[in-house]
């Protein structure tokens, strides 16, 4: 037993909603909590306030009593500490980290603290355990990257070896194809950080509702969003068209709301109109591209078709049209705008 009461690693990581990771474990209930550490974090008191500010920016050692006025005094969260009854506060950096040393700490409740040689062990120990939260993290880190720029479904793929050019499978789903109204005006007459807001909050809207849908987000391609209901993820083709056409109106919902109250960055481009075009079918889900530059991606006539469907919102005057494919499965009563030649496809299609 080398007296510790309270153990905790922090360290940096690459994601597009975090600056850091925390874990923290505590004897009393045995347990490991990891916190995810937001961006804003490192500007808050809560950070620049702590001893881990000094150990992660400039890496170096603290070692305190918590129940010293004086220390407390200058680090609030020691209180705390002190009042679970800690003696001893360690924090010590770990070298690594993006742009911050990583950093563990130790903790102790003994009358007495730690000895100088029990401290020494346990940041040896420290030390040869970040070798592997080094691997954790990069691991993490590669991870993070690729569902953030691939999405899940393709991220699974690419980390799980499916890299190479051609590689990939047919899937069955419903393909989502959706665009911005108006955007090429937006780019013209709104200078490129309104434009880069305006598709934020859109694409934020959007994504989200085929997310939330239980959706796949496959790319963004300008101001235009390609996404899939892969049957195989809802069990049945029915249940896969009515997850796409209930996504779809949730994001027109939220393209409301966002219309409503909309932050002042983005208030010159209003209002934000959409079109979503739904079609079923096979698709070819895999690698395609240059030898040294591929995209995981689908391509096939259905995702042509759902793109061209899209294209007819406009002269329709309709936010959401769909094929007979997706049409038929769904409960709700459904306008049946008859068969519209599509540019690039052999024959007629009927939208709903």
């Amino acid at each position: 037993d080398l007296g510790v009461d309270r153990l905790s690693f922090h360290v940096g990581t690459l994601h597009p909603q975090a600056i850091g990771i925390a874990w923290n474990w505590a004897k009393g209930d045995g347990l490991t909590d990891e916190i995810r550490v937001a961006p804003e974090a490192i500007h808050s008191d809560a950070y620049l306030k702590t001893p881990l500010y000094r150990v992660a920016e400039y890496g170096e050692h603290f070692r305190g009593d918590p129940r010293d006025p004086a220390i407390a005094a200058r680090y609030p969260f020691l209180n705390e500490l002190a009042g679970d009854g800690l003696t001893l506060y360690h924090a010590f950096p770990l070298g690594g980290g993006r742009g911050r040393l990583n950093a563990g700490t130790v903790g102790s409740c003994r009358p007495e603290g730690l000895s100088a040689e029990e401290e020494a062990v346990l940041e040896r120990l420290f030390r040869i355990f970040a070798l592997h939260l080094h691997r954790h993290v990069a691991q993490r880190v590669s991870d993070n990257v690729a569902r953030t720029y691939l999405g899940d479904a393709a991220a699974r793929r690419v980390l799980d070896g499916t890299i190479a050019r051609g590689a990939g499978e047919p899937v069955e789903a419903v393909i989502w194809s959706s665009d911005l109204r108006g955007f090429t005006d937006l780019g013209e007459r709104l200078p490129p950080e309104t434009t880069l807001a305006v598709l934020d909050h859109y694409f934020e809207a959007m994504a989200g509702a085929v997310l939330d849908g239980g959706g796949e987000v496959l790319k963004f391609i300008g101001d235009g969003l390609l996404a899939t209901f892969p049957i195989a993820a809802f069990g049945s083709r029915r249940e896969a068209a009515r997850a796409a056409v209930a996504a779809a109106g949730r994001a027109l919902g939220a393209l409301a709301t966002l219309n409503e109250n909309p932050p002042d960055a983005i208030r010159a481009a209003l209002p934000l109109a959409t079109g979503i075009g739904l079609h079923g079918g096979e698709v070819f889900f895999g690698n395609v591209g240059a030898p040294d530059r591929l995209d995981f991606t689908v391509i096939g006539r259905a995702v042509n078709v759902a793109s061209r469907i899209e294209g007819l919102c406009r002269p329709l005057g309709r936010p959401i049209l769909a094929s007979g494919l997706v049409a038929q499965h769904l409960d709700a009563a459904v306008e049946d705008l008859g068969a519209h030649a599509l540019k690039g496809v052999a024959e007629p299609v009927r939208v709903f």
